[in-house]
């Protein structure tokens, strides 16, 4: 496949750097490898309260340990220093506090107390058991240098911490505010193969379909625009439709972990709808792999290969390399897809002490018979269309084209006791190449099938994205007691340059929708319509502790002071449009963003919580005049409970919420941007939310996996509803069994959510109308057979019932969009 020129150049530069890298640090590495060997890890642990040490612990083993909190309450740990494995670091952190532990996996232990003998005295030392070097039910475990991976635990929940809210390495249950997980295992199960469709299946989470490569994701009522990569920050771009975060291949991620709610303290942006952190794959420590061969309805096809290995004898160096190709059609007329995806990463120990990383990912996609604006929603006498399910308003030839290149590296550096140091960034570059017609602008003749217009336009888009993050955390004491903090500084480059083409000769061109054969002739432009050049800069420094001043009892508090500065430069390139030229600029200095949290441990698996968080979100949308809207701003306050039952294994969570905030985004309906086609947006005050989340994810037995939620959301202005597209309700089920022989693994579940629908009025002459799509039920199976410890043959069959359904309205076109018909993908696997 061939690459745009700058995307050609940055994979260049990007595969040199990572040669030169490998190279460099396998001959750098080789006098230091028989040391790490021989030492292990370097330990600082500071004597003191058994839990806070085995915080510590865990943070520079990358060892997780479970235990019950009457068991270490009131221990004193002895302290740990040098280099040693993570075993012999333990067993001297546990002297004399009349605990062992025991491997439940390579990366996760457990305490217990230590057995007594016949005369009473304590037997010292660790209990090993069966299947040590396994996961719980012997599943075999590389250790990553991600203390919270979830790839190969077979389990839907994660017991490691996550950094996401506040970036201290929190467990979910440590965390004040509603965070879900979707594990690997959970992905694997649900043959999701890219991020909008892991989204799909998160709790709390929306997604609709606008158009065949679009979608808006919606989170408490509100469109979901914060996106990170490994915790750095991304933006969003909806008005070009440059959104490779929702099509990124499923492939290389471990986990998604989304916190609902708002959450500026690490993003810069504290909106109230979620932030959604895709967290890579790792290299392993141990050598391991799969292919998978995938086939489908539609002429599916899918093949995926990835491999990691350390490739040096002490381990030091290690790499991960994932291939991915997937192509297929459509219950939809004319569409076929291809995506391509290449990733890889390396990792070196550069001393004990020392992590680099480096890696990158391209991905193409390239869809044909391309559809961004669906089906026309009613005819011209107010009624409702009626057009066959396989219908699509493209011309065949429609395509929309995306080279994406995602380039990321880190720094982490023991500082010493538990204090760490790390620098790292991100690099996302997109370039977007589209052509298309629609037969969709209008309201055709209910009788004739007349009256419809061609939509269309040629152009591209480039986009350009860096952010960097420099950040260190650690544990102080302060009043006889062991606290947290972390404390950094971000900044973030975001430029998007959008050129769409001039009139191409079809816009305008009526067609009959019945008689619609998806196909027009090609547009050839005279040229550039305008240059829309968007660029965003933020610089910030963030502080977040964690105050223990009672045994229980977690007191959050954070700040974040930024810098934003916003440019749109709209130039046309035609004397007789520079009238609607316009250069856009908002900056803003000093934005405090406060957070503050409280965790109160009611019993040893039970914990209450409660958080305030601000919002302040600039916006990108524009009003009638061509004005960007001002920031909206305002407060999220959320209480609620939770709990890590059977060692973490299930992990469950009540929520209640309100958001209160001014300047929220509506449609303004019958106009548009001046000198666009764009719909212009206009600013309301007062917008109140209210709702609750229900959650349960993880094992109840061994081999019983569940992941279980219910959503309610509703915006309201004094008695109207502002949010009517997305559904106020969903309730999502999927859960899996394993049998004991490990051979048959068996699921299915079910995702309902209730009705939404718009009331608009599209133009004078039709008057305000509704379209409405009533509650429905999905479900979906899922079996797999092992024939061997290695190689596995799935199957699921989505949407079982085939139910016919609007999967999204869009209030922008005044189009609908169906979802997929009952459909299937089998999968042949083989793991090494």
């Amino acid at each position: 496949m061939s690459l745009t020129p700058s995307v050609a150049r940055s994979c260049r530069a990007i595969a040199h750097s990572i040669l030169l890298a490998g190279t460099t640090l396998g001959v750098t590495l080789v006098p230091s490898a028989a040391q790490a060997q021989a030492e292990g890890r370097s330990f600082q642990i500071t004597a003191g309260p058994l839990e806070d040490a085995l915080r510590q612990f865990t943070r520079q083993s990358g060892v997780q340990v479970g235990y019950d909190s009457a068991d270490v309450r009131g221990r004193t740990a002895t302290a740990v220093s040098g280099g040693m494995s993570a075993p012999e670091a333990l067993s001297k952190l546990l002297t004399g506090t009349g605990l062992t532990f025991r491997f439940t996996a390579t990366t996760s232990v457990r305490l217990e107390p230590a057995p007594r003998s016949a005369d009473g005295a304590i037997a010292l030392g660790p209990v090993r058991v069966a299947g040590e070097g396994s996961g719980g039910d012997g599943v075999p475990v590389s250790l990553t240098s991600d203390s919270g991976a979830t790839e190969g635990t077979r389990s839907y929940a994660m017991k490691g911490p996550s950094n996401t809210a506040t970036r201290l390495n929190l467990t979910t249950r440590e965390t004040p505010q509603s965070i879900s997980v979707l594990t690997r295992q959970q992905i694997e199960d649900q043959q999701l193969t890219s991020v909008a469709e892991m989204l799909e299946q998160t709790p709390g989470i929306s997604v609709q379909p606008l158009g065949s490569e679009r979608f808006t994701i919606y989170a408490r009522g509100y469109t979901v625009e914060n996106y990170q990569y490994d915790g750095i920050p991304t933006t969003l771009d909806i008005v070009s439709q440059v959104s490779p975060q929702g099509l990124g291949d499923a492939v290389t991620y471990d986990r998604i972990e989304v916190l609902r709610g708002a959450v500026g303290l690490m993003t810069g942006a504290g909106d109230p709808s979620a932030t959604v952190n895709l967290v890579r794959k790792r290299p392993t420590s141990e050598f391991q792999g799969h292919v998978a061969l995938s086939g489908g309805s539609w002429e599916r096809l899918r093949g995926e290969v990835d491999i990691s290995s350390p490739l040096n004898s002490a381990g030091t160096i290690r790499a991960r390399a994932v291939l991915a190709h997937d192509q297929g059609e459509s219950f939809t007329d004319y569409y076929k897809h291809k995506k391509q995806v290449a990733y890889g990463v390396i990792e070196a120990d550069v001393t004990p002490s020392t992590l680099v990383t480096i890696g990158a990912d391209f991905q193409r996609n390239d869809p044909t018979a391309f559809s961004a604006t669906g089906l026309p929603l009613w005819n011209s006498d107010g009624s409702r269309t009626v057009f066959a399910r396989s219908a699509n308003s493209a011309a065949k030839w429609s395509y929309n084209k995306q080279d994406v290149l995602n380039a990321f590296g880190s720094i982490r550096q023991e500082l010493g006791g538990d204090w760490v140091m790390r620098l790292a960034g991100n690099y996302l570059h997109t370039d977007r190449n589209y052509m298309a017609a629609y037969a969709s602008w209008g309201f055709p003749d209910k009788t004739t099938g007349e009256g419809v217009r061609l939509y269309g336009g040629s152009g591209q888009t480039r986009q350009r994205q860096l952010g960097l993050d420099l950040m260190v955390q650690g544990s102080f004491e302060l009043l006889g007691g062991q606290h947290e903090m972390v404390a950094g500084l971000s900044y973030s480059d975001y430029r998007n340059y959008h050129q769409p083409n001039r009139g191409t000769g079809i816009e305008g061109r009526y067609v009959n929708v019945y008689t619609w054969d998806n196909y027009t002739a090609e547009p050839t432009s005279p040229g550039t319509l305008y240059d829309g050049d968007t660029v965003i800069k933020q610089k910030a420094g963030y502080a977040t502790f964690r105050f223990k001043p009672l045994d229980g009892l977690s007191l959050l508090a954070g700040a974040r002071l930024s810098n934003y500065d916003y440019s749109y430069d709209l130039q046309y390139t035609l004397p007789a449009s520079q009238g609607n030229n316009r250069l856009t600029t908002y900056k803003e200095s000093a934005i405090l963003t406060p957070y503050a949290g409280i965790v109160y441990d009611v019993a040893r698996d039970h914990s209450v919580y409660a958080s305030i968080t601000s919002i302040y979100r600039a916006q990108s949308t524009r009003d009638r005049n061509g004005e960007t809207l001002k920031p909206r701003e305002g407060m999220q306050y959320e209480v609620g409970f939770k709990s890590a039952l059977f060692d973490g294994a299930l992990n469950t969570s009540i929520a209640l919420f309100a958001i209160d905030q001014d300047n929220f985004a509506v449609v303004d309906t019958g106009y548009t941007v001046p000198g666009t086609t764009t719909a212009a947006y206009q600013a309301v005050q007062g917008a109140r939310t209210r709702g609750f989340d229900l959650e349960a994810t993880g094992e109840i037995i061994p081999g019983w996996n569940v992941s279980t939620s219910f959503s309610h959301s509703v915006t309201r202005r004094n008695s109207t509803r502002l949010t009517t597209t997305a559904p106020k309700d969903m309730f999502k089920l999927w859960t899996s069994y394993r049998f004991a022989d490990d051979r048959m693994t068996v699921g299915g579940g079910v995702n309902w959510q209730s009705a939404f629908y718009l009331t608009t009025t599209p133009s004078t002459t039709l008057g305000q109308v509704t379209a409405r799509q009533g509650s429905y039920a999905l479900v979906n199976l899922m079996g797999r057979y092992s024939f061997t410890d290695d190689l596995s043959l799935s199957v699921n069959v989505n949407n079982l019932f085939d139910k016919d359904y609007l999967s999204s309205i869009d209030q922008t076109f005044y189009g609908y969009y169906r979802g997929d018909p009952r459909n299937f993908l089998a999968t042949l696997r083989y793991n090494f």
